[in-house]
């Protein structure tokens, strides 16, 4: 059984990764009894740290915010990460804290252990990082987010589409991502019915949250980074197309992992993609080896169309018999 100061350190450490804690289950982790977690609550508190407990069946202890920051016990994996993500923070990505990193760096490199203290330098030295040139975001703004996915509480923003329109938006948050430089929310959009990606440096949040929820499952297999790949891989690009292709979906996603695709029967399926040239989008769904109608736009059809015809140009002087190389003989 550990000691008091021991076992205060590490029921203060269980406070930091979890938002609520039931009383048996911190006795159980703790090898203590429920009546020892009171007194030793009670000792946290006496230190000023603000444990605010809630009583019932479903109750338990929650460590609230107080007037200064507790002790943050990290594991040697877990100081390693944080060492190198504010170096990678100081650099750059998130707005207005770039100083506040290198401060926290400073400090924090200040206790690490030596051999803790090798690995940190030795990723910061032979790490070159390359600032994006994709906008900023605000640390309250991620922090808001944040917080809100943790807690389950609806969030209500003003949101500016593609198109320059803004609207206020109501979703259910589930997770954060940064995929190349750009922070994305994805969550599940109350107005729609249905789960949205969000740019980040696009919405602001409205204050205060909206009430509990009980949280979805997210499609993909609850894979974020796949789904945050499909939908941004469309949702950023100037045109949008509806493919059917007359194979089976499964062949499409083994061409090609990240693209939209959706099965209609065994033999068919609809493939929605995006870019900036209509003429390369009609180009690369030829890539695919299979036939396929254009649904739509109009434009990607009349691509396709000319495409065709001057495929059909290029080698409309051949004969049936023999096909002649570069220096007229027969290839």
């Amino acid at each position: 059984m550990l000691d008091t100061s021991a076992r205060l350190l590490k029921l203060l450490s269980l406070f930091q990764t979890r938002r609520d804690w039931p009383g048996p289950e911190l006795s159980a982790r703790l090898g203590v009894s429920t009546r020892t977690i009171r007194n030793d609550v009670e000792r946290l508190r006496a230190l000023g740290y603000p444990v605010h407990a809630t009583p019932g069946v479903t109750g338990g202890y929650r460590l609230g915010a107080g007037a200064a920051l507790p002790p943050l016990l990290l594991d040697d994996e877990e100081a390693v990460a944080v060492a190198v993500g504010l170096g990678r923070a100081a650099g750059g990505g998130v707005e207005g804290i770039e100083e506040s990193s290198v401060r926290a760096l400073a400090k924090l490199e200040q206790v690490l252990p030596s051999r803790l203290r090798r690995r940190v330098g030795a990723l910061n030295a032979y790490t070159v990082q390359i600032p994006g040139t994709a906008p900023s975001v605000a640390p309250d703004v991620l922090t808001t987010i944040a917080n809100a996915a943790r807690d389950h509480e609806v969030l209500r923003f003003d949101y500016t589409g593609h198109d320059g329109a803004a609207a206020l938006r109501t979703a259910e948050p589930y997770r954060l991502a940064h995929r190349r430089g750009r922070w994305y929310l994805v969550g599940y959009d109350l107005d729609r019915r249905d789960w949205r990606t969000f740019r980040v440096d696009r919405l602001s949040p409205r204050t205060p949250p909206g009430p509990r929820f009980t949280p979805r499952e997210l499609p993909q297999g609850g894979d974020v980074a796949a789904y945050v790949e499909k939908g941004v891989s469309t949702a950023m690009w100037r045109h949008h197309a509806t493919v059917l292709l007359h194979a089976p979906a499964e062949r499409i996603r083994a061409l090609s992992p990240n693209q939209d695709v959706e099965p209609v029967d065994e033999s068919t399926c609809l493939l929605r993609l995006g870019g900036d040239d209509v003429n390369g989008m009609a180009v690369w769904i030829g890539f695919l080896g299979v036939d396929f109608e254009v649904l739509d736009p109009p434009e990607l059809a009349e691509h396709v169309l000319r495409l065709s015809e001057r495929y059909r140009r290029a080698v409309s002087g051949r004969s049936g018999g023999g096909q002649r190389g570069p220096a007229g003989s027969a290839a």
